[in-house]
Protein backbone atom coordinates (compact mmCIF):
# COMPACT_ATOMS: atom_id res chain seq x y z
CA UNK A 1 0.00 0.00 0.00
CA UNK A 2 3.28 2.34 1.33
CA UNK A 3 4.67 1.65 -2.21
CA UNK A 4 1.14 1.91 -4.65
CA UNK A 5 0.62 5.20 -2.55
CA UNK A 6 4.60 6.68 -3.15
CA UNK A 7 4.13 5.68 -6.47
CA UNK A 8 0.55 8.16 -6.83
CA UNK A 9 2.37 10.79 -5.21
CA UNK A 10 5.46 10.77 -7.60
CA UNK A 11 3.74 10.79 -10.28
CA UNK A 12 1.63 14.07 -9.57
CA UNK A 13 4.47 16.03 -10.18
CA UNK A 14 4.91 15.06 -13.84
CA UNK A 15 1.23 16.44 -14.22
CA UNK A 16 -0.07 19.65 -13.64
CA UNK A 17 -3.74 21.48 -13.63
CA UNK A 18 -5.07 23.36 -16.47
CA UNK A 19 -8.25 24.30 -18.25
CA UNK A 20 -7.80 23.06 -21.56
CA UNK A 21 -8.28 19.19 -21.82
CA UNK A 22 -8.29 16.39 -24.83
CA UNK A 23 -9.85 13.13 -23.93
CA UNK A 24 -6.74 10.67 -24.29
CA UNK A 25 -6.59 7.40 -23.07
CA UNK A 26 -4.30 6.57 -20.18
CA UNK A 27 -1.60 4.09 -20.62
CA UNK A 28 -0.79 1.27 -17.85
CA UNK A 29 2.82 3.02 -17.96
CA UNK A 30 4.33 6.49 -18.70
CA UNK A 31 6.95 6.89 -21.58
CA UNK A 32 10.22 7.47 -19.95
CA UNK A 33 12.68 10.46 -21.44
CA UNK A 34 16.25 10.57 -19.91
CA UNK A 35 18.36 13.78 -20.56
CA UNK A 36 21.87 13.68 -19.71
CA UNK A 37 23.87 16.42 -19.01
CA UNK A 38 27.25 18.21 -19.98
CA UNK A 39 28.68 21.12 -18.54
CA UNK A 40 27.90 24.16 -21.06
CA UNK A 41 24.74 22.45 -21.94
CA UNK A 42 21.90 25.00 -24.06
CA UNK A 43 18.84 25.42 -21.46
CA UNK A 44 16.75 26.18 -24.65
CA UNK A 45 16.99 22.91 -26.42
CA UNK A 46 16.53 20.81 -22.35
CA UNK A 47 13.52 23.02 -21.69
CA UNK A 48 12.61 22.72 -25.34
CA UNK A 49 11.75 19.64 -25.10
CA UNK A 50 10.39 18.85 -21.25
CA UNK A 51 7.74 21.29 -21.88
CA UNK A 52 5.57 19.10 -24.66
CA UNK A 53 5.71 16.52 -22.41
CA UNK A 54 4.78 18.75 -19.67
CA UNK A 55 1.71 20.10 -21.96
CA UNK A 56 0.54 16.58 -23.03
CA UNK A 57 0.57 15.57 -19.64
CA UNK A 58 -1.49 18.20 -18.37
CA UNK A 59 -3.65 17.98 -21.49
CA UNK A 60 -4.69 14.14 -20.85
CA UNK A 61 -4.99 15.04 -16.91
CA UNK A 62 -2.75 11.85 -17.20
CA UNK A 63 0.92 10.44 -16.66
CA UNK A 64 1.51 10.04 -20.05
CA UNK A 65 5.20 10.82 -19.89
CA UNK A 66 7.68 10.82 -16.96
CA UNK A 67 11.56 12.49 -17.42
CA UNK A 68 14.49 12.11 -15.26
CA UNK A 69 17.45 14.52 -15.43
CA UNK A 70 21.48 13.17 -15.07
CA UNK A 71 25.14 14.23 -15.15
CA UNK A 72 27.96 12.53 -15.11
CA UNK A 73 28.02 12.10 -11.03
CA UNK A 74 25.02 13.55 -9.67
CA UNK A 75 26.36 16.88 -9.00
CA UNK A 76 24.78 20.02 -9.87
CA UNK A 77 25.46 21.00 -13.54
CA UNK A 78 25.94 25.01 -14.50
CA UNK A 79 24.30 25.69 -18.38
CA UNK A 80 25.94 27.78 -20.63
CA UNK A 81 23.44 30.67 -19.51
CA UNK A 82 25.31 30.34 -15.72
CA UNK A 83 22.15 28.44 -14.62
CA UNK A 84 22.91 25.88 -12.28
CA UNK A 85 20.68 22.72 -12.78
CA UNK A 86 20.23 20.11 -9.83
CA UNK A 87 19.72 16.10 -11.73
CA UNK A 88 18.00 13.53 -10.35
CA UNK A 89 20.77 11.62 -9.70
CA UNK A 90 24.33 10.11 -11.47
CA UNK A 91 24.40 8.03 -14.30
CA UNK A 92 22.39 4.52 -13.27
CA UNK A 93 23.95 2.14 -13.11
CA UNK A 94 21.54 -0.44 -14.34
CA UNK A 95 20.47 -0.10 -18.10
CA UNK A 96 17.81 3.24 -17.75
CA UNK A 97 14.54 2.41 -19.57
CA UNK A 98 13.11 4.40 -22.06
CA UNK A 99 14.66 7.39 -24.50
CA UNK A 100 18.14 8.99 -23.35
CA UNK A 101 19.01 12.44 -25.20
CA UNK A 102 22.86 14.03 -24.13
CA UNK A 103 22.37 17.59 -23.96
CA UNK A 104 25.30 19.35 -24.89
CA UNK A 105 25.94 23.15 -25.70
CA UNK A 106 29.14 25.33 -26.18
CA UNK A 107 32.44 24.08 -26.34
CA UNK A 108 31.58 21.02 -26.65
CA UNK A 109 34.91 19.06 -27.31
CA UNK A 110 36.04 20.66 -24.41
CA UNK A 111 33.16 19.29 -22.35
CA UNK A 112 32.48 15.85 -23.77
CA UNK A 113 32.87 13.41 -21.26
CA UNK A 114 34.43 9.58 -22.09
CA UNK A 115 32.29 8.18 -18.78
CA UNK A 116 28.85 9.66 -20.65
CA UNK A 117 29.98 8.25 -23.89
CA UNK A 118 30.60 5.00 -22.38
CA UNK A 119 27.21 4.65 -20.73
CA UNK A 120 25.84 5.77 -24.04
CA UNK A 121 27.34 3.25 -25.63
CA UNK A 122 26.09 0.76 -23.49
CA UNK A 123 22.03 2.03 -23.55
CA UNK A 124 22.41 1.61 -27.58
CA UNK A 125 23.89 -2.03 -27.25
CA UNK A 126 20.91 -2.72 -24.75
CA UNK A 127 18.57 -1.56 -27.84
CA UNK A 128 17.62 1.23 -26.60
CA UNK A 129 16.93 4.55 -28.51
CA UNK A 130 19.33 7.38 -27.64
CA UNK A 131 20.08 11.28 -29.71
CA UNK A 132 21.57 13.75 -28.60
CA UNK A 133 20.51 18.03 -28.36
CA UNK A 134 21.96 20.89 -29.93
CA UNK A 135 26.20 19.70 -29.69
CA UNK A 136 25.05 16.43 -27.72
CA UNK A 137 26.47 14.70 -31.01
CA UNK A 138 30.21 14.84 -30.28
CA UNK A 139 29.09 12.10 -27.14
CA UNK A 140 27.32 10.12 -29.65
CA UNK A 141 30.34 10.23 -31.88
CA UNK A 142 32.68 9.33 -29.14
CA UNK A 143 30.12 6.73 -28.47
CA UNK A 144 31.02 5.10 -31.56
CA UNK A 145 26.93 5.28 -32.46
CA UNK A 146 27.04 7.60 -35.49
CA UNK A 147 28.82 5.89 -38.16
CA UNK A 148 26.60 5.69 -41.10
CA UNK A 149 23.95 6.64 -39.67
CA UNK A 150 22.24 10.01 -40.69
CA UNK A 151 22.64 12.80 -38.02
CA UNK A 152 22.63 16.39 -36.70
CA UNK A 153 23.66 19.02 -34.48
CA UNK A 154 23.60 22.89 -34.34
CA UNK A 155 24.85 24.57 -37.60
CA UNK A 156 27.27 26.23 -35.27
CA UNK A 157 29.15 23.58 -34.39
CA UNK A 158 29.11 21.50 -37.61
CA UNK A 159 31.92 23.01 -39.11
CA UNK A 160 34.37 21.84 -35.99
CA UNK A 161 32.72 18.77 -35.87
CA UNK A 162 33.50 18.13 -39.27
CA UNK A 163 36.95 19.28 -38.51
CA UNK A 164 37.28 16.67 -35.33
CA UNK A 165 35.69 13.90 -37.02
CA UNK A 166 36.53 14.00 -40.64
CA UNK A 167 34.67 10.45 -41.23
CA UNK A 168 31.00 11.44 -40.02
CA UNK A 169 29.29 13.54 -42.09
CA UNK A 170 26.45 15.60 -40.44
CA UNK A 171 23.29 16.89 -42.30
CA UNK A 172 21.90 20.34 -41.93
CA UNK A 173 18.72 19.54 -40.63
CA UNK A 174 16.56 20.41 -37.69
CA UNK A 175 16.06 16.66 -36.46
CA UNK A 176 16.58 13.17 -37.50
CA UNK A 177 15.48 10.20 -37.11
CA UNK A 178 17.52 7.13 -38.36
CA UNK A 179 15.77 4.19 -36.38
CA UNK A 180 17.07 3.87 -32.88
CA UNK A 181 19.24 7.21 -33.59
CA UNK A 182 17.80 10.67 -32.70
CA UNK A 183 19.36 13.74 -32.98
CA UNK A 184 18.45 17.22 -33.21
CA UNK A 185 20.15 20.92 -33.71
CA UNK A 186 19.03 22.39 -30.49
CA UNK A 187 16.85 25.18 -29.60
CA UNK A 188 13.36 24.95 -29.99
CA UNK A 189 14.22 22.21 -32.80
CA UNK A 190 14.25 20.20 -29.51
CA UNK A 191 10.27 20.41 -29.13
CA UNK A 192 9.69 19.04 -32.48
CA UNK A 193 11.57 15.80 -31.21
CA UNK A 194 9.15 16.18 -28.45
CA UNK A 195 6.09 16.53 -30.28
CA UNK A 196 6.79 13.93 -32.19
CA UNK A 197 7.23 11.48 -29.19
CA UNK A 198 3.74 12.72 -28.12
CA UNK A 199 2.24 11.89 -31.99
CA UNK A 200 3.79 8.63 -31.82
CA UNK A 201 2.97 7.27 -28.24
CA UNK A 202 -0.67 9.02 -27.61
CA UNK A 203 -1.75 10.59 -31.01
CA UNK A 204 -2.14 13.69 -33.67
CA UNK A 205 -4.83 15.21 -31.51
CA UNK A 206 -2.74 15.58 -28.46
CA UNK A 207 0.45 16.07 -30.72
CA UNK A 208 -1.80 19.10 -31.74
CA UNK A 209 -3.29 20.66 -28.57
CA UNK A 210 0.15 20.07 -26.78
CA UNK A 211 2.13 22.08 -29.79
CA UNK A 212 -0.81 24.58 -29.44
CA UNK A 213 0.00 25.10 -25.66
CA UNK A 214 3.74 26.07 -26.74
CA UNK A 215 2.52 28.51 -29.24
CA UNK A 216 3.76 26.82 -31.99
CA UNK A 217 2.60 27.92 -34.80
CA UNK A 218 4.19 25.45 -37.43
CA UNK A 219 5.76 22.57 -37.07
CA UNK A 220 8.87 21.51 -39.24
CA UNK A 221 9.85 18.13 -40.79
CA UNK A 222 13.30 16.19 -40.38
CA UNK A 223 14.05 17.39 -43.52
CA UNK A 224 13.51 21.26 -42.63
CA UNK A 225 16.62 23.51 -42.57
CA UNK A 226 18.29 24.63 -39.31
CA UNK A 227 18.28 28.49 -40.77
CA UNK A 228 16.66 30.41 -43.19
CA UNK A 229 17.41 30.49 -46.96
CA UNK A 230 20.15 32.40 -48.19
CA UNK A 231 17.64 34.53 -50.37
CA UNK A 232 16.02 35.36 -47.02
CA UNK A 233 19.38 36.48 -45.05
CA UNK A 234 20.28 38.11 -47.38
CA UNK A 235 17.12 40.29 -47.57
CA UNK A 236 16.78 39.88 -52.07
CA UNK A 237 15.77 37.22 -54.15
CA UNK A 238 18.08 37.90 -56.68
CA UNK A 239 18.87 34.56 -58.30
CA UNK A 240 22.26 35.91 -59.71
CA UNK A 241 23.61 36.90 -56.38
CA UNK A 242 22.05 33.90 -54.30
CA UNK A 243 23.96 31.82 -56.63
CA UNK A 244 27.08 33.59 -56.29
CA UNK A 245 27.10 33.57 -52.02
CA UNK A 246 25.76 29.48 -52.69
CA UNK A 247 29.53 29.40 -54.64
CA UNK A 248 31.40 31.42 -51.93
CA UNK A 249 30.17 29.78 -49.06
CA UNK A 250 31.13 26.38 -50.71
CA UNK A 251 34.08 27.00 -51.57
CA UNK A 252 35.33 28.97 -48.41
CA UNK A 253 38.87 26.89 -47.80
CA UNK A 254 39.62 26.96 -51.28
CA UNK A 255 41.62 29.96 -53.46
CA UNK A 256 38.75 32.04 -54.57
CA UNK A 257 38.43 32.49 -58.22
CA UNK A 258 35.83 35.35 -58.75
CA UNK A 259 35.55 34.61 -62.64
CA UNK A 260 34.03 30.70 -61.84
CA UNK A 261 31.99 32.62 -59.02
CA UNK A 262 30.46 34.42 -61.69
CA UNK A 263 30.27 31.66 -63.88
CA UNK A 264 28.44 29.79 -61.83
CA UNK A 265 26.19 32.20 -60.71
CA UNK A 266 25.41 33.40 -64.91
CA UNK A 267 26.83 36.95 -65.08
CA UNK A 268 29.92 38.44 -66.53
CA UNK A 269 32.49 40.10 -63.98
CA UNK A 270 31.37 43.40 -63.88
CA UNK A 271 27.37 42.50 -62.72
CA UNK A 272 28.98 40.46 -60.10
CA UNK A 273 30.65 43.43 -58.63
CA UNK A 274 28.15 45.33 -59.40
CA UNK A 275 25.42 42.97 -57.90
CA UNK A 276 27.10 42.64 -54.36
CA UNK A 277 27.48 46.54 -54.22
CA UNK A 278 24.47 47.13 -55.22
CA UNK A 279 22.63 44.87 -52.58
CA UNK A 280 25.22 44.35 -49.72
CA UNK A 281 27.84 47.34 -49.95
CA UNK A 282 30.77 44.76 -50.43
CA UNK A 283 32.52 43.56 -52.92
CA UNK A 284 33.00 39.76 -53.52
CA UNK A 285 36.43 39.53 -52.28
CA UNK A 286 34.68 40.72 -48.51
CA UNK A 287 31.75 38.51 -48.28
CA UNK A 288 34.50 35.69 -49.04
CA UNK A 289 36.81 37.08 -46.51
CA UNK A 290 33.88 37.81 -43.52
CA UNK A 291 32.79 34.30 -44.29
CA UNK A 292 36.29 32.60 -44.10
CA UNK A 293 36.57 34.87 -40.83
CA UNK A 294 33.25 33.86 -39.77
CA UNK A 295 34.45 29.73 -39.65
CA UNK A 296 37.38 30.60 -38.32
CA UNK A 297 35.55 32.36 -35.41
CA UNK A 298 33.62 28.93 -34.75
CA UNK A 299 36.42 26.51 -34.76
CA UNK A 300 38.25 29.03 -32.32
CA UNK A 301 35.78 28.66 -30.41
CA UNK A 302 34.48 25.27 -30.59
CA UNK A 303 37.42 22.81 -30.92
CA UNK A 304 41.09 22.56 -30.07
CA UNK A 305 42.37 23.24 -33.38
CA UNK A 306 45.93 25.20 -33.55
CA UNK A 307 45.56 28.71 -35.19
CA UNK A 308 47.64 27.28 -38.20
CA UNK A 309 45.32 24.25 -38.83
CA UNK A 310 42.20 26.89 -38.03
CA UNK A 311 44.07 29.06 -41.13
CA UNK A 312 44.43 26.41 -43.33
CA UNK A 313 41.09 24.47 -42.88
CA UNK A 314 39.68 28.57 -43.79
CA UNK A 315 41.98 28.83 -46.83
CA UNK A 316 44.69 30.53 -45.23
CA UNK A 317 48.23 30.18 -46.96
CA UNK A 318 49.53 31.64 -43.79
CA UNK A 319 48.91 31.52 -39.99
CA UNK A 320 50.23 35.37 -40.13
CA UNK A 321 48.11 36.11 -42.86
CA UNK A 322 45.08 34.61 -40.88
CA UNK A 323 45.96 36.19 -37.80
CA UNK A 324 46.32 39.88 -39.46
CA UNK A 325 42.77 39.71 -41.14
CA UNK A 326 41.13 38.32 -37.67
CA UNK A 327 42.61 40.59 -35.64
CA UNK A 328 41.26 43.53 -37.89
CA UNK A 329 38.11 41.76 -38.17
CA UNK A 330 37.14 41.22 -34.47
CA UNK A 331 40.17 43.41 -32.26
CA UNK A 332 42.14 40.44 -30.86
CA UNK A 333 44.28 38.14 -31.68
CA UNK A 334 42.91 34.09 -32.99
CA UNK A 335 45.33 32.82 -30.06
CA UNK A 336 43.81 35.04 -27.50
CA UNK A 337 40.12 34.57 -28.77
CA UNK A 338 41.16 30.68 -28.60
CA UNK A 339 39.28 29.18 -25.78
CA UNK A 340 42.58 26.90 -26.52
CA UNK A 341 45.14 29.65 -26.78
Amino acid sequence: MTEQVTRRSSANRFVSHGVAHVDTPRRDEPVLVNFVLVPKFTMLALTSAIEPLRAANQLSGSNLFEWQIFSENGEAVVASNGVVIIPDGALPQRSAPGYVFVCGGVEPESTSSAVIADWLRAQWRHGHTVGSLCSGAYVLAEAGILKGRKFTLHWENIPGFREAYPDLDPVERSYCIDNRLITCAGGIAAAEIALRLINDHCGAELGQAAMNMCLLTHRRTAEDPQVISIAARLGTRNEYLVRAVEFIEAHVDEEFNLAECAAYSGVTLRQIQRLFRQHLGITPMDYRNNTRLRKARILLSETNMSVMDVALACGYSSSSHFAKAFRKKYGVSPSKFSNFG
